[in-house]
């Protein structure tokens, strides 16, 4: 039996990825900060699935919970999908749930990736997931810390990526568009291609078997994202303050 350790497994895409998991046999840990989501969203098949009540920026917690899971059967794959966004877009920045969100965001894939290759590393097997975004690509207005951590996540990435192959342990980064998730429940603008989570997780198992460097989708725009990305900045400006695209407020 393969076993997953997945962040944030409670709610949206990590949920989903557990349940997916789940179906194909299988162990999976999921930690969360709230037991009774878990309790609502896994009502069957619980023999294989285990819950760590952990807040992702408890770094001492999070290698517990990581370790404890991984004693009995080993950890072949960590997911670090925790995280979270801004509920309000605003050009003048709630700085103290920016900080939240490194917190979060960019300092707990960091713990998860500590804690999962603690395991790893001795045995010379296993991968590492990311979960980032497209928001990552470029500096987007109103999301100036989300945009931030999600860069730094798909860099931190990448870097490991190259660093770890030596040890047999593959790093993936995952950079999802909209995805129909609690995340994106607040959200009080269009949100093209918005996708169904169980989808969006069929989609990232796939590229996590294949062990992709890095998977952006959906396809169309991903591709304007990265496009946009190595326009030059005045051009770029230009296109990201019409007003169909700028979702930031007063």
């Amino acid at each position: 039996m393969r076993a997953v350790f997945i962040t944030g497994g409670t709610t949206g895409i990590g949920m989903e990825l557990a349940k997916l998991y789940l179906s194909r046999g299988w162990k999976v840990g999921v930690c969360g900060r709230d037991r009774q989501k878990f309790e609502d969203s896994f009502t069957t098949n619980r023999d294989n699935i285990s819950f760590y009540s952990v807040d992702v920026s408890d770094r001492i917690n999070l290698k517990a919970a990581v370790t404890d899971f991984s004693k009995s059967i080993g950890l072949d794959l960590l997911i670090a999908n925790a995280g979270i966004g801004y509920k309000f877009k605003t050009k003048i920045p709630d700085f103290e749930y920016s900080y939240k969100m490194v917190n979060i965001n960019l300092l707990g894939v960091m713990y998860s990736f500590e804690a999962a290759l603690d395991v790893m590393i001795p045995v010379g097997k296993g991968q590492l997931v990311a979960i980032s975004s497209i928001a990552g690509y470029n500096g987007l207005p109103g999301v100036s810390a989300y945009s931030a951590t999600k860069a730094a996540v798909q860099k931190y990435a990448e870097s490991l990526h190259l660093d770890l192959k030596q040890f047999n342990i593959a790093v993936t980064t995952i950079c999802p568009g909209f995805v129909e998730t609690p995340l994106t429940d607040s959200n009080n603008h269009t949100m093209p291609f918005i996708m169904k989570a169980p989808k969006a997780a069929v989609k990232i198992a796939r590229a996590i078997e294949k062990k992709k460097m890095i998977y952006a989708f959906p396809f169309i725009m991903a591709s304007f994202v990265r496009l946009i990305s190595i326009l030059p900045r005045t051009w770029y400006r230009f296109i990201i303050m019409r007003k169909a695209l700028n979702y930031s407020k007063d």
